[in-house]
């Protein structure tokens, strides 16, 4: 079974209720995904709720169902599509990289948004055990919730 096939089986499953957390993002790490070009030689994000989501995608027709609800033809780097009049440039990426290397390099809290426009799309975001601790929005939380409160203490 290939990462690619282990990550959209692990969806699958998560939306049947069946699935893992931790393995969805145990395979999205170990899986290569597309991430569209922004036109200005950076990877397509947008921001919501104070979080840049930087968008990801399965496969080919994922990012073909994206491209075509911001309404270009779908077509993902030179892939067949109904009228081909555009293409979408886009970059093979592994999961582990995006959540280890990119989210760090971008300087605000951000997630990683896979397959958006698609029936099951996932969001990682930027939290302890998805993201490096250091760039993680609750890595505070988590660090204070393991100091015992010593105060009225004998």
């Amino acid at each position: 079974m290939t990462s690619s096939t282990a990550l959209t089986d692990e969806i699958r499953a998560l939306y049947a209720e069946e699935g893992r957390p931790a393995a969805l993002v145990g395979w999205f790490r170990r899986t290569a995904v597309l991430v569209p070009s922004d036109g200005q030689d950076g990877l397509w994000s947008a921001e919501y709720g104070g979080i840049r989501w930087i968008h990801a995608f399965t496969d080919e027709a994922a990012l073909g169902r994206f491209a075509l609800a911001q309404g270009a033809d779908g077509t993902a780097d030179g892939a067949a599509s109904g009228s081909g009049t555009a293409d979408w440039a886009y970059r093979t990426v592994l999961g582990a990289r995006l959540l280890d290397v990119v989210v760090p390099a971008v300087g605000v809290p951000a997630g990683v948004a896979l397959d958006v426009g698609s029936p099951q799309p996932v969001l990682f975001p930027p939290v302890v055990g998805i993201v490096p601790d250091a760039y993680a929005i609750d890595a505070d939380a988590d660090a204070d919730a393991d100091v015992p409160d010593v105060e009225g203490s004998a």
